[in-house]
């Protein structure tokens, strides 16, 4: 583990996650903010809108920047938070003047290229060690591939997922799926099929998966209920334990014997898998997944993979916090 100072620069901090993330690196022992840009936020302190990045390594003024800045700065770590579509321009910047930095990106714009690293630190680890070029996962995909991985070389049928987030998931650009008249004692599906999250489930799982987003009328947070028939018969007991060593050395993956529920999830930076629901004579299982969709399915995991990638403890600026 390295103890050198890594320099990070946030482009697109504006929004939820980014702010999640500049909370995060107050806290990391090893990370220093080079630059947080906002065009909307230009010039005001960032300790307005994040208060505890106050008196720390993050703390600082929101600059507004252009991929023509990156040759000026001294950037280990590039982190995208913009919106999907956005992020070709910096990439073709970072590549042509500043090769050696990382890049994380938190738009879908990478998840399918094979040049990129996918950055979902419980299933793709080695390969985040060291790498240049990182597709963080969506928050959906990530919560669904953890809860569906134990099992996946022993799906007989295609999965179904049921997915529920906060209007957080809909960022800070308005629109009915963030309008809180819209959500208000409502529950709304959107994108029936095809969406950027089951295209990422299925291309990363290697399997077919089906896959229906709804929004609530609450923040943060995400529940997925995943129904699966599988090839064999295993004990709901079984079906546990599998779980439960799948993932025991992973301190970012709680697994429980109740039904998990997201009112838990919010602010905490695991993934929380539990239910088990099982019916031997149909061999049909099913299982539930909450997560906050802005800090492991996001700000937390981008920083995992910050740290996996510049040699520091995984865990950094994330291990106080996991009993909050």
């Amino acid at each position: 583990m390295t103890t050198k100072t890594t320099r990070i620069g946030l482009i697109g901090a504006r929004g939820y996650v980014g702010a999640e993330l500049l909370g995060l690196m107050a806290g990391h022992p090893h990370l220093e903010l080079g630059c947080a840009s906002s065009r909307a936020l230009a010039g005001q302190p960032i300790s307005e809108t994040v208060p505890a990045v106050a008196g720390t390594a993050a703390d600082g003024t929101f600059e507004h920047l252009t991929p023509g800045d990156v040759g000026s700065r001294d950037i280990d770590v590039w982190v995208l938070a913009l919106p999907n579509g956005m992020s070709e321009p910096w990439v073709a910047a970072v590549d042509e003047r500043s090769p050696e930095a990382v890049i994380v990106d938190l738009s879908s714009d990478h998840r399918f290229d094979g040049d990129w690293t996918y950055g979902l630190p419980e299933l793709k680890r080695n390969a985040l060690v060291g790498a240049k070029r990182v597709a963080n996962p969506g928050c959906y995909a990530t919560g669904a591939q953890l809860a569906l991985s134990p099992i996946v070389d022993h799906l007989a049928e295609t999965p179904s997922i049921f997915g529920v987030s906060g209007y957080s998931g809909a960022g800070t650009t308005p629109s009915p799926k963030n309008d809180p008249d819209v959500l208000r004692d409502n529950l709304v599906p959107y994108k029936l099929t095809g969406h950027t999250h089951e295209l990422e489930i299925r291309w990363q799982l290697q399997t077919d998966a089906f896959f229906v987003p709804h929004v609530a009328p609450f923040f943060r947070g995400i529940t997925l209920t995943i129904t699966a028939r599988v090839d064999r018969l295993v004990g709901r007991s079984a079906l546990l334990a599998r779980y439960v060593e799948r993932y025991a050395h992973e301190p970012l993956v709680d697994v429980v014997d109740s039904i998990p529920v997201v009112a838990d999830a919010r602010h905490r930076h695991h993934a929380t898998i539990g239910g088990f629901g099982h019916s031997a004579t149909e061999r049909h299982v099913t299982v539930v997944c909450t997560l906050d969709n802005l800090l492991k399915g996001a700000a937390t995991q981008a920083l995992q993979n910050i740290n996996l990638t510049c040699g520091h403890d995984e865990l950094a600026g994330i291990r106080p916090l996991l009993s909050v």
